[in-house]
């Protein structure tokens, strides 16, 4: 689809229809706006974990046909998902958690790093993305914090450009936030750091569930996310740069060293989960049959479903924006303007705690979280205690308008009792 074409509004309809929580009793009458702890799956993902549980649970890439197939399917996840994301599928690998993925490759950075050279961290990381990284400064390394505004939680490109220097050898910072949600310009920062002779590590957790980014025009050495909060089961994805997977020490056995996928993945592969992911193509593909008039490669199938998907939840978050700032009793952490943002909403109440206010939104239908979402450092540069909390409201694109008609006449209810 060219750029210029115009968006077509997103089938919601045919979208619940595709994720079988819907249908579930036990879920029925209730909203869900957790979505940034982990989304619902959607029934491609569930019906290749079913089948890979019933007939592939074998030891893969074997000669008799379980085995064939199993290992077919592993590739197929690595080979789909790269396709759709506009990268090679030997840059792409999987492992437990995203949280995990960062620690080995800290690991293997701290092998490679010698004292005296530099890694920037900010503060408006999730701590997976954060406390890794900042452990190397037991080695020797030289830790740099990038700090947002205190009050808007806004990184500034001048910020980083003060710390940059030629001892920079990595800087690690999120595509967005898990609780100021601002959509950082990863293009524009990745480009600034390449010219200054240093690597990017990008956080995409919080920002891939409202559509896989075109990693090939972002320009990112790592972006990192985790496939439950993509409609998918409990991996974690990595995509990293040839030259820099090459260059980094080898985390895995000896003999994987020659496999990019493998390098960085000490332990086994979950063979099941790993196939299963090929489910959240399977749903990408679908979408976009279902919406375009014509077939397209998969790295413009994946940005027209992107582009679909943001257009649906900046519709509906705009209106809860602007429902939220008639409050006085709440503040809001990140941009007010939805066009700059996820649909991750955080909101600190002037006395009630986020878990407070969480529980009190579950009598009225309304699922959504309170806490300090691992973000304790973000929350603290904003003048926010963790133990205080946020209340987290967070949807993606399947989520209704009348789930957020309801949502906002819950939250008032709740705030006026």
């Amino acid at each position: 689809m060219p750029a210029t074409d115009p968006v077509p509004p997103l089938d919601i309809d045919h979208v619940r229809a595709q994720f079988p929580a819907f249908a579930e009793p036990a879920l029925g009458g209730q909203a869900f706006f957790e979505n940034a702890g982990g989304s619902y799956a959607c029934a491609p993902v569930i019906a290749r974990l079913t089948r890979f549980y019933h007939a592939r649970k074998v030891q893969p890439y074997g000669a008799y046909p379980a085995s064939i197939a199993a290992g077919d399917e592993m590739d197929e996840a690595r080979s789909r998902l790269a396709a759709l994301m506009g990268v090679a599928p030997e840059t792409l690998s999987f492992g437990p958690s995203t949280t995990a993925n960062t620690y080995v490759l800290a690991q293997a950075f701290a092998e490679m790093l010698s004292p005296g050279d530099a890694v920037i961290v900010t503060d408006q990381d999730h701590e997976a993305n954060s406390g890794p990284w900042r452990r190397l400064a037991a080695r020797g390394i030289e830790i740099r914090e990038w700090r947002m505004d205190p009050v808007t939680g806004h990184l500034d490109r001048t910020g980083l450009e003060r710390l940059l220097d030629n001892r920079v050898r990595l800087v690690a910072f999120p595509h967005c936030s898990n609780v100021v949600g601002e959509i950082n310009p990863v293009a524009d920062l990745c480009a600034q750091i390449r010219d200054a002779g240093a690597r990017s590590c990008v956080d995409g957790v919080s920002y891939a569930p409202h559509g896989l980014p075109d990693l090939g025009a972002l320009g990112v050495d790592i972006y990192l996310f985790s496939t439950y909060k993509t409609y998918g089961p409990h991996q974690g994805i990595m995509v990293m740069a040839p030259d820099l997977a090459e260059d980094l020490p080898n985390q895995a056995h000896y003999f994987n060293a020659a496999a990019p996928w493998k390098r960085f993945t000490p332990a086994g592969p979950d063979h099941a989960q790993v196939a299963a992911c090929a489910g959240i193509a399977d749903y990408i593909d679908a979408l976009y049959a279902a919406h375009m008039p014509s077939d397209a490669p998969p790295a413009a199938r994946a940005r027209a479903v992107h582009d679909m998907m943001r257009a649906h939840e900046t519709a509906l978050l705009e209106p809860l924006l602007d429902h939220l700032a008639g409050r006085n009793d709440l503040r809001l952490l990140g941009p007010r303007d939805a066009d700059r943002r996820a649909p991750t909403v955080a909101l600190v109440h002037r006395s009630r705690t986020g878990g407070d206010l969480a529980r009190a939104l579950a009598a009225h239908g309304i699922m959504a979280g309170g806490g300090s979402f691992y973000a304790d450092r973000a929350l603290r540069a904003l003048g926010v205690d963790p133990s205080h909390g946020v209340l987290r409201l967070s949807f993606v694109h399947y989520t209704t308008p009348a789930e957020l008609d309801r949502l906002r006449g819950a939250l008032d209810q709740v705030l006026e009792s």
